[in-house]
């Protein structure tokens, strides 16, 4: 267990919490989508606690680096942006100096702080396209360039050619070639 979990349960439990969700792995599980803003422990805590998940549709990622998760609810419409707040690190090391190391005293303080002394939140509107839905199905299309099959629309016509994005946009891509 790590300070970033524990952070990550706590603002999961409180996004579900404004939002009046009791249930999001059983009777619930199909109202809420997660939008994460980082890669690191808290978002698989998220997941774990949300239900939420990339296979799903209904986990989406958006690499910002910032230690913040938005939850919304799709019967509602209703959307939370939960962040985790800067000074809670240095209210770790304020209340608990008698703990020997900066991890021990994070996870002391994200276990047992109220929420408002970790986190901010805010409502906000969040505007899901309808192919970004969980269970939505879409046309498969082959690229022109390299043969492979490229869901969701996440293709780009070049040239009256249908590309997929690291062949449309090689500078981009995550991998070359070799």
């Amino acid at each position: 267990m790590c300070a970033g979990q524990i952070l990550g349960v706590r603002m999961a439990l409180l996004g579900l919490e404004r939002l009046g969700i009791a249930d999001p792995r059983g009777a619930d599980r199909k109202r809420i989508v997660t939008f994460i803003e980082i890669d690191r422990c808290a978002t698989d805590a998220i997941s774990l606690v949300t239900g939420c998940r990339l296979g799903k549709r209904a986990l989406k990622f958006r690499d910002w680096g910032k230690m913040a998760a938005t939850f919304v609810d799709l019967s509602t419409g209703k959307a939370v942006r939960i962040v985790a707040r800067e000074d809670a690190r240095d209210l770790a090391a304020r209340l608990y100096p008698h703990l020997e190391t900066k991890k021990l005293q994070q996870m002391q303080a994200y276990y047992e702080r109220p929420a408002d002394e970790l986190f901010l939140s805010q409502w906000v509107r969040v505007p899901i396209d309808g192919a970004e839905m969980p269970g939505t199905k879409s046309e498969r299309v082959m690229c022109e360039e390299c043969g492979e099959g490229v869901n969701f629309g996440r293709y780009v016509e070049v040239g009256g050619r249908r590309l997929c994005l690291s062949c449309a946009h090689p500078e981009l891509s995550y991998w070359r070639p070799e």
